[in-house]
């Protein structure tokens, strides 16, 4: 029971509202004492009581104050078109002024947003009855015209939407009332409403052409720009007339980006800015030595992963596949990596945090005795293996050390390469027969599957080709009952675990830091600063 339960039980929800408003007003414990005293309390019931109205009073969301938010990217290519978002800054901006029609939370399951409602029969036609009395920020009134302009405006090349692959899949949005929208897709999707809570199909007004330029990031949400210069900064102050009731908190967030992660760290301790991302776990101690500050873990899917081609040797044989993934020492890197700030994985892409992860899949054992068997059945003889690495995949270079070493125990020969992160993506991933790559989270299984692990993915990291997978996955796109899409999620990551060429060794955390000031920061594992939705969320503290 919460301390705001605890006095509604003993006073009733009335006067426990003016109580607590009496409060917000700046009313002293000795205030409430005479209050409760006036209503004939008990003087030491009285007392306890007063303590646990300061207490919720003081835990409860408070309104005003500014604060300064670092990200790591800043760009002169910052857009304010949802459409057009390809990194985190985007993302944040895109949050403040605009919503979706659904929103992912902590498990990435999608709930209501600007739609109150949405259903389906058979996964393919999908009815959202929107939500009434909402209003964007130059006052003109939400209606369904909004939603069939900003979902098919995706499908015109000429829009240039990061999302355009994504709404191939929708044949027609149609208004069916002034608050309903009916989407008609190719095929079924029964992850329709996640791919409609993520950041690209924020909702703009009916008609809007230049984003940037013409409407200035005019939106629902609770935030309206004040000011914008690409690469620099954006202003944002609080939209009066947001439709959740009594968000946001903030009057005002001033954005900025600052790539140098230690020159982020130094501006938050300094108290430059009250709240930064992307912070190196080996600059964690010197933000918790600062009484002033904290940090905010958030366990997400993010992983940095070992690619096998399948394709080409030695990739091609299964044995020193499973060698390589046996030799993987996944606590050991947790903890010299990530200083403890990540999660052992098992060879399979989905997080525990998921709602399709698969708990009963055997943790794969760092096993040299097993490695150095598959390896002799592998005959791979004694040449060198290159290992291509590089900065630009996350800890890859750390991990293939740990790996050589390892390796050299049980006889086999990994000739480490270390390439430079300029130009990584473009020229060296997915180009050598051993390698690394580096997966963000994605806001779905089927996302996840269809861009890494379908047999005809570009982004197919190891050439892994399966039948029976890409079967298995057409089929759960287009099974709206949860219980038996788990069950074919839970067959596909075991076949992802036991025969493709990805190696998982763990998952990393996010990491944010704040001033101590700062609350209401809860994780949810799209990324760090709660999946770039912090915003409506956090409030300052007295």
């Amino acid at each position: 029971m919460t301390e705001q339960q605890q006095i509604s039980s003993l006073t009733g929800p009335e006067e426990s509202r003016r109580i607590m408003g009496e409060l917000q007003r700046g009313a002293s414990r000795r205030d409430v004492l005479a209050m409760l005293a006036a209503g004939g309390m008990q003087a030491t019931l009285a007392g306890s009581l007063a303590s646990t109205a300061l207490a919720a009073q003081a835990a409860a969301p408070r309104k005003g104050g500014r604060i300064k938010v670092a990200g790591a990217t800043a760009s002169l290519n910052d857009t304010l078109d949802p459409a057009k978002c390809s990194n985190h800054t985007d993302y944040i901006r895109s949050c403040m002024f605009y919503n979706g029609l659904t929103s992912l939370d902590g498990s990435l399951t999608p709930q209501p947003a600007l739609a109150e409602e949405f259903s389906t029969k058979d996964a393919k036609t999908w009815v959202f009855k929107l939500r009434q009395g909402v209003t964007f920020h130059d006052g003109k009134p939400f209606t369904s015209a909004d939603v069939v302009y900003s979902i098919m405006r995706h499908k015109d090349p000429s829009t240039g939407s990061k999302a355009k692959v994504l709404a191939e899949q929708i044949e027609e949005v149609k208004a069916t009332g002034p608050h309903e929208v009916t989407i008609g897709l190719v095929a079924p999707n029964a992850d329709l409403p996640a791919i409609l809570g993520t950041w690209h199909f924020h909702i703009l007004r009916d008609g809007v052409t230049d984003v940037n330029a013409h409407m200035a990031g005019i939106g629902t949400g609770p935030y309206k720009l004040k000011d914008f210069k690409p690469g620099v900064r954006s202003l944002a102050v609080r939209n009066d007339n947001y439709w959740k009731p009594g968000r946001p908190y903030l009057d005002e967030i001033e954005y900025v980006g600052i790539s140098d992660e230690a020159a982020r760290v130094n501006a938050l301790l300094t108290g430059e800015i009250d709240l930064t991302m992307a912070i190196n776990p080996r600059s964690v101690d010197r933000i918790q030595g600062s009484p002033r500050h904290a940090i905010f873990e958030t366990k997400a899917g993010l992983y940095t992963d070992l690619i096998m081609r399948r394709d080409s040797a030695p990739g091609a044989n299964p044995d020193f596949v499973l060698a390589m993934k046996h030799l993987v020492n996944r606590e050991q890197m947790v903890k010299s990596i990530v200083m403890g700030y990540g999660e052992v994985a098992n060879d399979q892409p989905l997080h525990p945090s998921d709602r399709f992860y698969f708990k009963g899949l055997k943790q794969r054992a760092y096993d040299p005795e097993k490695a150095k068997w598959h390896v002799q059945k592998a005959n791979l003889g004694s040449a060198a293996i290159p290992v291509v690495v590089s900065p630009a995949a996350t800890y890859s270079v750390e991990m293939a050390l740990v790996m050589q070493h390892a390796a050299r125990q049980i006889g086999l020969n990994l000739d480490v390469r270390r390439m430079p992160a300029d130009g990584y993506w473009s020229q060296h991933w997915m180009k050598h027969p051993v390698g690394f790559g580096n997966i963000n989270p994605r806001p779905s299984a089927d996302l996840l599957f269809t861009q890494f692990f379908k047999s005809d993915a570009p982004w197919n990291e190891a050439a892994w080709k399966n039948p029976k997978f890409d079967q298995l996955l057409l089929a759960a796109r287009v099974q709206p009952d949860q219980a038996k899409r788990a069950k074919m999620y839970a067959d596909m990551q075991v076949m992802i675990h036991e025969d493709s060429g990805i190696g998982i060794p763990f998952f990393m955390s996010s990491i944010d830091g704040h001033t101590k000031k700062l609350k209401g920061l809860s994780p949810i594992p799209l990324g760090g600063l709660m999946g770039y939705n912090f915003a409506e969320n956090v409030w300052l503290d007295a």
